[in-house]
């Protein structure tokens, strides 16, 4: 196999893992609330996010042409170059999705991979093979106006959900219609993740195409393997589950009850559906988590615990230049020494994959324990707030301590 062909290969099997991690790093924006409400069982969650993640991901190739004919102008980079600078960029990519996982931290998997490729382009090809007005218009400015945009919709939703049901404020469970509504909301976020998220994998793929003269560059659209490899890809990453990240914003964040959940969803939901109509390479995280924010705002006595959100905040701010970061001094290694560059850029990937893994594995969150607890360290969350007990619950620990006072008589 030759050189040339074998960096498209690399780059190929390297783009399909970023999908997977995006998968599960991003489970959680469709299935965290109502997993937290007990919406659905964990398992049939993610299995249910898994099948609409492939779903979607043949719903529109829009954001895929934003990354494959957008960003990174190709007419100013040497083709040799071009295929390890996207190599590079992806290790920057997934090294920070493994990273904030080990940490549950919901980041985005999007800004992930455009920071990596921007540091690999600067540093291998300089400055001006960034188009600065694609990424403003079509990255940053999205990524500041979407999660508030999705946290005022799902604090208007709420409040509108609670106001129609006010009758119901004295029983606990009186809302509990809203867990069915939650399973369609849910679904709707995972479709919506599927034609975002899985396209911009297939942008990536389709610009290694284009490059190597495998596909033509009049082309933009992916072609029917890269979406089916790709939307594959996302759907078993999403049914691996993510549960570090599912817990944080499930649990982390706000107490979500299920009229919460419903609207943060619906939030959600609209919110990605209409970006990706308008080709915006959207974070799905950075929606969901608004979402959650402003459900949480909107319900009365909910607490929001914005240590938590502050530190979701500082991972997205340091998301692009940490990525970069990484991508950068890959890109360094390739063109400084080669194809022992490339090499040792594939060795640390591997690395940092299998000792992040390893490290998780020390304190497993799964299926099982996800909802369970809420992790009380610096680095995940940080939860002292408890609900009150309900009068029914009161009542019955009364009869308790009688019972107990009669016996001891």
């Amino acid at each position: 196999m030759e050189t040339a062909t074998l960096i498209v290969v690399l780059v190929i099997v390297l783009a399909l893992f970023f999908d997977f991690t995006n998968g599960f790093h991003d489970t959680a924006n469709a299935m965290a609330t109502p997993i937290a409400t007990g919406a659905l069982k964990p398992k049939i969650a993610v299995l249910l996010a898994a099948i609409l993640n492939l779903v979607g991901a043949f719903l529109s190739t829009e954001v895929s042409q934003t990354i494959s004919h957008g960003i990174i102008r190709e007419d100013q980079i040497n083709p040799n170059a071009f295929l390890p600078l996207i190599f590079a960029g992806l290790i920057g990519a997934i090294t920070w999705n493994m990273f904030t996982w080990l940490l549950g931290l919901p980041s985005s998997s999007s800004h992930a991979l455009f920071g990596g490729l921007i540091g690999a382009t600067i540093v291998g090809a300089g400055w001006m093979a960034i188009d600065y007005s694609v990424v403003l218009s079509k990255v940053i400015l999205p990524a500041v106006l979407a999660p508030l945009t999705a946290g005022l919709i799902a604090f208007t939703a709420t409040r509108i959900a609670y106001a129609v049901t006010r009758r119901y404020d004295t029983k606990p469970d009186g809302r509990d219609g809203f867990r069915w509504g939650q399973i369609f909301t849910s679904s709707l976020v995972a479709l919506a993740h599927g034609t975002n998220d899985a396209q911009k994998t297939m942008g990536v793929i389709t610009l290694t195409l284009i490059i190597a003269g495998w596909q033509s560059g009049a082309q933009t659209e992916p072609q029917l393997w890269v979406i089916l490899a790709c939307g594959i890809t996302i759907a078993l990453g999403t049914y691996m589950g993510g549960w570090r990240i599912i817990r944080t914003l499930g649990k982390g964040l706000t107490d979500v009850k299920p009229a919460q959940g419903f609207s943060a969803e619906t939030s959600t939901a609209s919110t990605i559906l209409a970006s990706s109509a308008l080709g915006f390479a959207l974070s799905t995280t950075q929606v969901a988590s608004g979402s959650v924010i402003g459900s949480g705002l909107g319900r009365r006595g909910s607490t929001v615990r914005w240590r938590t959100a502050g530190r979701i905040m500082v991972g997205w701010l340091f998301t692009l230049p940490a990525a970069g970061a990484v991508g950068g001094v890959m890109a360094f290694m390739a063109a400084w020494l080669g194809g022992v560059g490339i090499l040792i850029d594939a060795i640390f990937a591997v690395v940092v994959i299998l000792g992040i893994y390893l490290l998780s594995r020390r304190n497993a969150v799964t299926a099982a324990n996800a909802m369970s607890e809420v992790a009380e360290s610096g680095t995940a969350v940080n939860v002292t707030h408890n609900p009150p007990p309900t009068r029914r619950q009161r009542a019955a620990q009364r009869a308790a301590e009688r019972r107990q006072k009669e016996e001891a008589k």
